[in-house]
């Protein structure tokens, strides 16, 4: 269920955009220099890390959602249809 949320889709494309760039790195490895391809894999390496802990805080918020809707499943229907109403408003507005 918190797999499925766009969230994870996300960090999916960032995962895979990462290592799209290291492999872009390791082929232009020789003609850089040294200094700039320290700095590129530090700069990945420091992506990464800040990726990884957006993909724990998105599940984190997912589990806590999930679990008050659980808990409160009227009130999240509430909110829920409250927003719609609004969203629908304001859509025929226009």
């Amino acid at each position: 269920m918190i797999e499925s949320n766009g969230g994870g889709q996300i960090a999916e494309q960032l995962r895979a955009l990462v290592n799209e760039a290291e492999a872009l790195l390791r082929s232009t490895a020789n003609a850089g220099g040294a200094e700039v391809q320290e700095r590129a894999q530090a700069t990945l390496q420091e992506l990464r890390t800040r990726l990884n802990a957006l993909e724990e805080t998105v599940r984190s918020r997912a589990r806590d959602v999930d679990s008050y809707v659980r808990d409160n499943p009227w009130q999240a229907v509430a909110v829920v249809g409250g927003i719609a109403l609004l969203l629908g408003l304001l859509a025929g507005r226009r």
